[in-house]
């Protein structure tokens, strides 16, 4: 399993990734894509990292189907029990579900830029002018999977500067096991936690 997922990010790597867009494509945190990746230099194998603590997530069978992507956004509309005006997205792999969300839930939709994704790493992401702007809306931030909690921190942070109020956060996978973050309620389909 090492091995593949070594094999995957340094193939993303080669193809011009950012070690953040590794991090999303691969469903694992960014400390974890820079370790598969240092994992493939020889320059690094007598520094390697000790191994990040983590869990792949390869959701291919849902994200290759818009009937399975509907259904679990649709699932993830269930979730939501306030009424909200706006469904932040975070890219790459929130937008499928908040653009389904923000159907069901008959709302704008707005697009997240994390940090990871930014060229030179900002201090945060940005919200896309493409889409919807959020400023006095109420919102619920959707992404696919919580690893670390700083891609959906730095949402809600963002949103907040920009004059919304973040009432909720829906994600198909939460790996961190948490109920909230900055008082904003996580609201998973499936939540991992480890045992012992």
């Amino acid at each position: 399993m090492n091995s593949q997922l070594i094999e995957k990010a340094t193939g993303l790597r080669n193809k011009g990734l950012t070690t953040g867009e590794i991090a999303d494509e691969l469903n694992i945190s960014k400390d974890t894509a820079q370790w598969l990746i240092l994992q493939m230099s020889q320059v690094t194998q007598n520094k390697q990292k000790q191994k990040p603590d983590d869990f792949a997530i390869n959701w291919k069978t849902i994200g290759s189907s818009s009937n399975r992507m509907q259904f679990i956004s649709a699932a993830l509309a269930d979730l939501v029990d306030e009424e909200i005006d706006t469904v932040v997205g975070i890219t790459v792999s929130g937008v499928p579900f908040a653009t389904f969300m923000a159907d069901y839930l008959e709302a704008e939709l707005a697009v997240f830029h994390p940090i990871k994704h930014m060229k030179n790493e900002s201090s945060q992401g940005a919200i896309s002018h493409n889409f919807a702007n959020v400023k006095n809306k109420r919102v619920v931030i959707v992404d696919d999977v919580i690893t670390s909690g700083r891609t959906i921190t730095d949402a809600i942070n963002v949103c907040k500067s920009q004059g919304a109020k973040p009432l909720a956060v829906t994600v198909l996978v939460d790996k961190k096991g948490i109920n909230d973050l900055d008082n904003i309620p996580i609201k998973s389909l499936i939540k991992i936690n480890k045992v012992g």
